[in-house]
C-alpha cells in the first residue's frame, strides 16, 4: 500500500480508501515509491482521475508523483487548486473566484496562476514546512471550509460540521457554539468560496 493520499492537513497518510481526485506537488517519492520531501514545486493542483485516455503507472521512476484526494474540498484545504489542463473550467472558475475575493492584490483577469500559487504556497506551508492554520470567526465562514476541532478536521457545511476520515464523512453535527475557530482550507481560498466557487460535494443524510 502506497504513501500517497492527502488529508485535509496537507499531510501524505497509507490508507486502503480510494480517492476522487488526483494530483500532484511534483516529484516527491524515490526510487523505492517512498515519499522523500513534501513538495518540488509550487503549482500544488488537482486532476481528474481520466483525462483524454491517458495512462500512468503511479510513482514512475521520475515522473511526479500522484497524489489522491477523497474530494475537492480536502484537496483545497491541503493547499491544492484545480488543473488548467484536465479541470479547465474548474480552473478558470476558480481563478476567477479567487481574483474576485481577494481584491486586495489588485488582480486581474490577465494575471498568471503562478502569481496565485505563490500567495497559496505561503498559505498553506510555513518556512518548517508544518501546516498554516489561520483562525476566523466560525460564522464568517463559508460552506467547504475545513476547521480543527478537539484535533480532529471537519468539513464546514450549512450549519453543520462533518468529520472527516479517509474513506468519508460522519452524519452532520450542529456548529459548536464557539465564535473563533482555527481554520485548515489557506485564506484566500476560503474568501474564492466565498465569491462563488462550490466544490459540491454531498454529505450523508
Amino acid at each position: 500500500m502506497l504513501q500517497n493520499r492527502v488529508d485535509p492537513k496537507g499531510e501524505i497518510i497509507n490508507t486502503e480508501a480510494r480517492g476522487t481526485l488526483m494530483g500532484n506537488r511534483g516529484v516527491i517519492h524515490d526510487v523505492h515509491q517512498k515519499i522523500v520531501r513534501a513538495y518540488k514545486h509550487k503549482a500544488w493542483i488537482t486532476c481528474a482521475l481520466q483525462f483524454k485516455e491517458r495512462h500512468r503507472v503511479v510513482m514512475s521512476l521520475n515522473r511526479w508523483t500522484e497524489l489522491f484526494f477523497l474530494d475537492e474540498a480536502t484537496a483545497f484545504a491541503a493547499g491544492h487548486r484545480p488543473c488548467c489542463e484536465c479541470r479547465n473550467e474548474k480552473f478558470k472558475l476558480f481563478k476567477l473566484c479567487w481574483i474576485n475575493g481577494n481584491p486586495q492584490y489588485g488582480f486581474t483577469r490577465k494575471v498568471s496562476i503562478k502569481e496565485i500559487d505563490n500567495i497559496i504556497h505561503e498559505e498553506r506551508i510555513d518556512k518548517n514546512r508544518g501546516k498554516v492554520i489561520h483562525e476566523a470567526n466560525i460564522r464568517d465562514l463559508p460552506n467547504g471550509t475545513f476547521i480543527v476541532l478537539d484535533a480532529d478536521a471537519f468539513l464546514l457545511a450549512d450549519d453543520l460540521v462533518y468529520r472527516w476520515s479517509p474513506f468519508g464523512y460522519s452524519q452532520g453535527v450542529p456548529v459548536p457554539p464557539v465564535e473563533t475557530v482555527k481554520v485548515l482550507t489557506p485564506r484566500s481560498i476560503v474568501n474564492a468560496f466565498k465569491t462563488g466557487y462550490n466544490t459540491g460535494i454531498r454529505f450523508p443524510t
